[in-house]
């Protein structure tokens, strides 16, 4: 990557160019860290850079922007650039073309205002990016305020590289931010979703979650989860204080690798919480029927922000069925390996082991469930079906809804371990056939 990167600057320095890595890459490896993309910055113009390289596409030439693609890589060349007038909070209705220094200054943060020249091996730091850096500081280049009114998007940037780096947002920083949370709600669902997934999905996340309520980010995005501060629950069972409290907790404990559907999951599984909240007459708190009220107001939010159709059916799932693990361990066997062989198991497995750790702490059920599996891999949890439709045609049987129930009557039967034959299944179907048709079984 750095090589194929290096390449582009030289070719575009031996025609006469100023070329730079710029911005993250820079800010990466400063950090010690592994940078995933390189962008270059230049001199050249859009036109000048697409003369020089035989593979581009103008992904963005309005704004300077080009990729050049080097031996399956993709890399962002972009004209040193000043930006116009912001009218929309995302972008600039003009850009001019300008020196390296320039383009440093409409950048967003100063850690991320650097340039690295990778022929002499030097940095170039216009705005004190590498001081703050060295101090764990999340600085806005500039005016604060300004370059929020600029780019709203940047509030939550501002979040996810402060709680992924675990730098300090620097005080102007913070009350810049603090002070224009409402307008995040200028930027599309599109790419909020794909900030908060980052902030989520990091180990990070923990802290990401506090910098997001402390800030006002949370109560504006998700007011549901903002919802859940204060809302008691019975001390019994979660002695770490309220539903808020415990949420946070759970995210913290959370093993990586994480997928969006399990950290979203354990995000959403308690907001219905606040609605169903109610006081029996011995006093105790309950929340009936909660896990489906989340669950509801999960996928409202997912279709908000505009999640895939996967993601928020296996984040829907997990939050659905939280609460049925609390009965596994008197489950009919049948039951209990329809139970362990959905789809979405081992992130709901991580939901729950979460849950307990977030809450009483015992993990009785979890382990009962991993020994399971353990019992059940010598064979498919759900094998292929003795009895199908076609034979209960075979039998003379006419098409209706008793053949679903009779084919999972004998389901039921396989996997309790009462038929294992497709003779023996045929015979219990034709001895049974007046129950099974009458919607018995």
């Amino acid at each position: 990557m750095k090589a194929a990167a290096t390449r582009i600057v030289r070719r575009l320095r031996d025609a006469g160019h100023e070329a730079l890595f710029a911005g993250g890459c820079v800010r990466d490896q400063l950090l010690g860290r592994e940078a995933h993309d390189i962008d270059i910055a230049t001199s050249a113009r859009p036109e000048e850079v697409q003369g020089l390289f035989p593979r581009t596409v103008a992904v963005g030439a309005q704004f300077g922007v080009v990729v050049v693609l080097d031996h399956g890589k993709e890399f962002q060349v972009a004209t040193f650039r000043a930006d116009g007038a912001y009218i929309d909070g995302r972008h600039p209705e003009s850009v001019a073309y300008t020196t390296a220094e320039g383009d440093a200054l409409r950048r967003d943060f100063t850690i991320n205002g650097l340039f690295f020249d990778p022929l002499e091996d030097r940095i170039l730091d216009f705005v004190g990016g590498e001081a703050d850096l060295k101090s764990g500081v999340i600085r806005c280049i500039g005016e604060p305020a300004e370059r929020f009114r600029e780019d709203k998007l940047r509030l939550l940037r501002g979040v996810r590289f402060a709680a992924a780096l675990g730098f300090q947002i620097e005080q102007a920083t913070w009350d810049a931010l603090r002070a224009r949370t409402m307008e995040i709600v200028a930027v599309s669902a599109e790419r909020i979703r794909d900030e908060v997934v980052k902030i989520f999905c990091h180990p990070s996340r923990a802290i990401g979650f506090d910098l997001l309520d402390e800030s006002g980010l949370l109560g504006v995005l998700l007011p549901e989860v903002a919802a859940m501060k204060g809302c008691e629950q019975p001390p019994e069972f979660h002695p770490e204080g309220d539903a808020f409290v415990h949420t946070r907790l759970m995210l913290s404990l959370l093993e990586e690798p994480v997928s969006i559907p399990l950290v979203f999951s354990v995000l959403f599984h308690d907001i219905g919480k606040p609605p169903t909240m109610f006081r029996d007459e011995s006093g105790r708190i309950r929340f009936n029927g909660h896990e489906s009220a989340s669950a509801a107001m999960a996928e409202r939010i997912l279709s908000r922000l505009r999640f895939s159709n996967a993601e928020a059916g296996a984040t829907v799932v997990g939050v659905q069925n939280h609460m049925a693990f609390k009965d596994v361990q008197n489950m009919r066997m049948a039951t209990l390996k329809r139970f362990l062989a959905r789809p979405t198991m081992d992130d709901e497995l991580a939901l729950h082991r979460a849950d307990c750790l977030g809450s009483h702490g015992m993990l009785d059920n979890y382990d009962f469930l991993l020994a399971k599996r353990e019992e059940f891999s010598r064979e498919p949890l759900i094998p292929p079906p003795l009895v199908t439709g076609l034979d209960l045609i075979g039998l003379g049987w006419t098409p209706g809804p008793h053949f679903k129930k009779t084919l999972d009557a004998v389901q039921v039967h396989q996997l309790e371990g009462l038929l294992s034959a497709r003779e023996d299944a045929l015979a219990w179907v034709a001895a049974n056939r007046e129950m099974l048709e009458s919607g018995g079984g």
